[in-house]
């Protein structure tokens, strides 16, 4: 009892590990964490699993089959056929009645069956290869994009945690700044609405601020939803915007090859031109004759009563061997229609192969240009953040000497908040731009 008790205890350990939601993450190790515990990414696995049986089962009914049956017959009242009197020596026109058999009977039959040829099954082949190629691509696809969502997700969350940390470094310095207004004021050496304008900045700051952490809460749930845990999961994340930002300036990735062919919606337009083909194939192949070979074998019993089950019952043996064929002659233009059907299907699967083509040569340029773009909006917003605390510096010290305005230092600081939001988006975009041009790419860095 003891050592059973000891084996649950070890499963149950072992699928409480297996379980178990990490405490703390950088944005690769989130990246691992979601493709193997995405929702979207496991059933994805499942489908390839899923492929892979149809594969099997398609080959499996082309090798050999073999059923059985048996059958029980009870006559609760036999057929009665009619017999000329005289077989028996009666009179000639007068007829017999008579019943043939036994009142049960029992039949147990076993049949092989075995394709010869069959074109649908040749297909049927390819096709299954082909379609385990179409799920083993969309999980690629899968997981390209269950990537890009955890960088989207993880740099959100980046996001909102410093602009949380900026508010209120911006409240504290407003404090500051409107507790010694307030106190000049009081003095009688400064104006009322200078207090005001202070007043104003920062019951905006402070609003600013409940927003950002209420979107914090949210960016948080939307990370845990792309990793695949619980809701309200509590993960601390060990990247910062600044530094993940800066790992993410890869000038030598807008010189990348465009290799249209290797990206993985290329290869599914190829895959659904291929599986058109093979439809095509597939209704040429019904018009081909079908050859099927089979033997059985099988014993009967006759009683009347039932007694199958005793030694005494005897039981006569029967076998048979044989092949069909099955050859199609005229169907209306059933089949020309469907055939022609699939040839239209195949031209269209061409052009949008040719379309996808152009289409990611497009994207690609498009997600080059946007990256480039960010790299470059990523820079400038660094001066001018730089600039904006300047001028706001100054402003403080100009308002403090009473040589500007209370409007001129709102107007200052205004411009620095401003500044420090759009370098923080700023900052996101590099990331997100640099994923999203990889994912275009199919140019994944091996980590």
């Amino acid at each position: 009892m003891k050592h059973i008790q000891f084996i649950i205890l070890l499963l149950i350990t072992t699928v409480s590990f297996s379980q178990e939601i990490p405490q703390a993450l950088n944005l690769q190790e989130a990246i691992d964490y979601a493709l193997q515990n995405n929702r979207v990414a496991k059933n994805a696995q499942r489908d390839i699993e899923a492929a892979k049986q149809q594969k099997w089962e398609t080959i499996a009914s082309g090798l050999p089959q073999i059923s059985a049956s048996i059958d029980y017959n009870n006559w609760l009242k036999q057929q009665v056929s009619l017999i000329p009197a005289e077989f028996f020596g009666g009179n000639p026109g007068e007829f017999a009645e008579v019943t043939f058999g036994t009142k049960q009977t029992m039949n147990a039959t076993a049949t092989l069956k075995q394709k010869i040829f069959d074109g649908s099954y040749l297909v049927g082949l390819q096709s299954a290869k082909v379609f385990l190629e179409i799920s083993k691509n969309a999980k690629e696809k899968t997981d390209l994009e269950i990537r890009e969502a955890v960088i989207n997700a993880y740099g959100n969350v980046l996001l909102s945690e410093e602009s949380v940390k900026i508010l209120e470094r911006n409240i504290t310095v407003l404090e500051k700044n409107l507790n010694e207004t307030t106190k000049i004021y009081e003095n009688g050496l400064g104006e009322e609405e200078s207090v005001e304008q202070l007043q104003i900045t920062l019951s905006s700051i402070k609003s600013s601020l409940s927003n950002t952490e209420r979107l914090k809460t949210l960016a948080y749930k939307m990370l845990n939803i792309t990793l695949g845990v619980d809701l309200n999961s509590t993960i601390q994340l060990t990247d910062n915007l600044n530094s993940l930002t800066s790992q993410n300036v890869v000038l030598s990735l807008l010189d990348a090859e465009e290799n249209v062919e290797q990206t993985i919606d290329y290869k599914i337009a190829v895959n659904d031109k291929v599986s058109k083909e093979l439809l095509l194939k597939l209704e040429k192949s019904k018009a081909l004759p079908t050859l099927n070979a089979f033997i059985n074998g099988g014993y009967s019993g006759n009683n009347d009563k039932f007694q199958f089950l005793k030694n005494s019952q005897e039981w006569f043996g029967s076998s048979l061997v044989g092949v069909s064929m099955d050859i199609p002659i005229f169907s209306s233009g059933m089949r020309a229609a469907a055939t022609h059907r699939a040839k239209i299907n195949l031209e269209k699967a061409i052009d949008n192969l040719t379309e996808t083509e152009q289409q990611l040569k497009l994207q690609i340029e498009s997600a080059k240009s946007e990256y480039r773009f960010a790299i470059e909006d990523y820079h400038n917003k660094q001066e001018n953040l730089s600039l904006a605390e300047r001028i706001e510096r100054k402003n403080q010290v100009k308002f403090f000497e009473g040589i500007s305005s209370s409007f001129d230092l709102r107007q200052a600081q205004t411009q620095l908040y401003t500044s420090q939001q759009e370098l923080l988006q700023a900052m996101l975009d590099v990331i997100n731009k640099k994923a999203a041009l990889e994912t275009v790419l199919n140019e994944i860095p091996k980590n």
